[in-house]
């Protein structure tokens, strides 16, 4: 393939694979009207994504010792075409959650071929590109959900959208030959690549402090993705709670989408030397309560674009700064990241959905407060700490709205 063909060929999976992890939220608000099911069980779709990712994460190095990445890519798309039909047509709750899992498997080989694929040193950008694109179509996802909604039929059906793209891009077939593997097994990137191995760090940071480095990167990531999901998950209930119709807050759920979408397009803000963590946490504060503190459609809107601006670059920081750890295979922290992420999304969603049976969801929301509150503390000792050095830019990393 072509670096442009390449280029194409990412843009269509992660755009596919951004629209139904937009809709998400959405469709748990559907589900439970059409499955007469409560939302908070329904978040197990949630789970689904997470089990995805931290299966991929364990079996993705061995899927690239063993497979071509254009293969892989097919895989992926395949499988998360098959979740989004089972998803959209689902008539039980176990279908609806199958449906869940395989968009996760599907979406998590998707996200672990699109770095390497786009290798080189337009990475960052092409990366960036094809990212935005995919910001770009999750916004859609809410809106045609709640059009579809409320013509007649179940807004669901709205995710059969994104199968044609997906089935296309699986039967198309790639030429780029089968990475070469490094004595340790792991897929050797090419040189020019950003996420090739780049040697023994000049620092020379004993096993220890790289250990804790790890460690506390990772926590970062965790806690950038649990709040993300949050606000994916359950955007649209929160809406719901306010007094609107279904196909109507779904229809407004893609404030959030939208919030991110400017993010992306903004980027990382650097100021005064700060981590773009802190003003892009501070603005996921002050989203939050606005989403929590008051209880009209329109301040309930407001404050998911706000929030999904500052959300946005939190993800793409943190994994920057855990793949840019000095010592390690940059191949293995990615796979710690897809690890951190899953860990999230099964965890923070469901924790919220706890918290809304005992109170309401409301006040529930406020869980993503101390999650931003622990981001930046971990961000202001990881400045302060000595040698230390900058990471990537943040947009070589970048993923689709989730």
């Amino acid at each position: 393939m072509t670096g442009r063909t390449d280029e194409i060929r990412i843009g269509v999976g992660l755009s596919s694979m951004g629209y139904l992890l937009a809709g998400l939220g959405a469709c748990v608000a559907v589900l439970a009207r059409d499955l007469d099911e409560s939302t908070s069980r329904l978040a197990l779709l949630s789970s689904g994504f997470a089990v995805g990712l931290v299966v991929i994460a364990v079996v993705g190095p061995m899927l690239l010792r063993t497979w071509p990445l254009p293969t892989v890519l097919r895989l992926g798309s395949l499988v998360c075409a098959v979740g989004a039909v089972l998803l959209a047509l689902a008539p039980a709750y176990g279908v609806a959650v199958a449906g869940g899992l395989c968009i996760g498997l599907g979406g998590a080989l998707l996200v672990l071929v699109a770095p390497l694929i786009l290798h080189g040193p337009t990475a960052a950008a092409r990366l960036s590109r094809v990212n935005a694109v995919a910001s770009a179509t999750g916004i859609m996802a809410p809106i045609a959900i709640g059009a579809v909604d409320s013509l007649g039929p179940t807004g669901r059906l709205a995710l059969l959208a994104a199968v044609p793209p997906l089935v296309a891009l699986a039967v198309v077939k790639g030429r780029r030959p089968r990475p070469r593997v490094d004595p340790a097994g792991e897929p050797e990137l090419p040189t020019s690549s950003p996420y090739a191995r780049r040697g023994p760090d000049p620092v020379g940071a004993s096993t220890r402090s790289v250990a804790v480095a790890v460690g506390l990167g990772w926590l970062r990531v965790v806690l950038a993705v649990g709040v993300e999901f949050c606000f994916v998950v359950w955007a649209v209930a929160r809406l719901l709670a306010t007094g609107l119709p279904v196909a109507t807050a779904a229809l407004l759920g893609s404030a959030f989408p939208i919030g991110m979408a400017v993010g992306r397009a903004i980027g990382p803000i650097h100021w005064r030397g700060w981590s773009p963590v802190i003003p892009a946490g501070l603005l996921a504060v002050i989203g939050t309560l606005l989403v929590s503190l008051f209880d009209t459609p329109a301040a309930v809107t407001i404050g998911l674009v706000v929030a999904g601006t500052g959300v946005a670059p939190l993800y793409p920081v943190t994994l920057a700064a855990l793949v840019a750890t000095p010592g390690l295979n940059p191949t293995r922290l990615s796979a710690l990241g897809a690890l951190a992420s899953g860990t999230a999304i099964l965890l923070t969603p469901a924790a919220l959905a706890a918290l809304a049976r005992v109170a309401d969801l409301r006040t529930a929301y406020l869980i993503t407060l101390p999650l931003i509150a622990a981001l930046i503390a971990l961000t202001l000792t990881r400045q302060s700490a000595p040698n230390v050095r900058d990471s990537r830019p943040a947009e070589a990393l970048t993923r689709p709205t989730m």
